[in-house]
Formats: structure tokens, sequence, C-alpha cells
């Protein structure tokens, strides 16, 4: 199962054209709110957008097996500086996950570039994550 691993400032350069990132923790913070056009959203710090899925408990994850390997969950291992609103989860499979405001927080396997939001309204469960 692949989960995404906090990055380093380096990749925050790959931003797509009009995007921008408000309001980062610190160069190297594996959430952040970015803007790209209209749309403000929460994505990881290589401006990957993050998701949020309905049936998912206030700290608590629903998705496993095949549900996790489409919506890997943002990785919370090692993690240990973190913005206000935003804490790390224990999954029952042993794993962290990073959620916002309770809500785990998951990418989408078939967005490909920074700026993607193909997830979106996924079987009407899954939504871009917003500040």
């Amino acid at each position: 199962m692949r989960f995404m691993k906090p990055l380093a400032l380096a990749a925050m350069l790959a931003m797509p054209m009009g995007a921008a990132v408000a309001g980062s923790y610190s160069s190297d913070a594996p959430v952040v709110v970015g803007k790209l056009g209209d749309q403000v959203y929460l994505m990881t710090s290589d401006k990957m957008t993050l998701y949020t899925f309905d049936k998912d408990g206030k700290g608590v994850s629903n998705c496993y097996g095949d549900c996790a390997v489409k919506w890997p969950p943002l990785d919370g291992s090692g993690v240990t500086d973190l913005p206000p609103g935003y804490s790390v989860i224990d999954r029952k499979d042993g794993t962290k996950q990073i959620a916002y405001k309770g809500h785990p927080l998951y990418l989408w396997f078939k967005d490909t570039k920074p700026g993607d939001m193909t997830g979106d309204g996924v079987k009407g469960v899954w939504h871009v994550a917003r500040p």
C-alpha cells in the first residue's frame, strides 16, 4: 500500500501556473492551503489535492484495502509539528494518518499532476478538502 510521505521545500517548487500557496505552516509542512484560480483547498506540499471521505468518523478512517489503494491516506508517521486544526490519527492497520478538524485526509490515485481535482464528487462521498 502506498502512503504519501511529507515532502521538503524543494518539492513545493513544482506548482502549476496560476497556483498560489497561502498560509503554509512551515517550509516542510505535509499539508498546505493553496489556491488555484478561485479554488481554495488543502493540498500536500507538492501541490497534490487532498480529499475527505463522508463515510469516515471524526478521527476515524473507514478506507482500507482497495479503497486505500485508490485513496492513499496522507501518511502521518513521524509528523509532530502541525498547524492548529490538524492532527495525526491512528488507523486500525497500525499506520498514522493526517486529519484536518478530525477528518482523515487522502490523495486520489487518478490525480496525476499538481492541481488535479478529479476525485471531487466520486460516488458522491469524496470531496476536495477545504479549510
